[in-house]
């Protein structure tokens, strides 16, 4: 690794994709998902992909992890403080 350079965990191939789910979507998301935010499973703001993609706390981030036979799956995290 050049000098200088930093290490992005997102391009490592076992960390799943993961985004900041736009504010003006959440409500449709939590609405689908039939939760409020906080009944999701938790990701620490800290969290190296959640720092990857600048998620703050209070917001959602979507994780897409590949399927071996099912194909993509699509899962939720609430960010919180820490």
């Amino acid at each position: 690794m050049p000098s200088g350079s930093k290490f992005n965990v997102l391009d490592h191939r076992l960390v799943p994709k993961h985004e900041r789910v736009p504010l003006h979507e959440v409500p449709r998301v939590l609405r689908e998902l039939g939760v409020e935010p906080t009944q999701l499973p938790l990701i620490k703001a800290s969290d190296p992909a959640a720092r990857a993609v600048g998620a703050r706390p209070g917001e959602l981030v979507k994780i897409v992890r590949r399927g071996t036979t099912g194909g993509p799956i699509v899962v939720y995290r609430f960010v919180v403080v820490g």
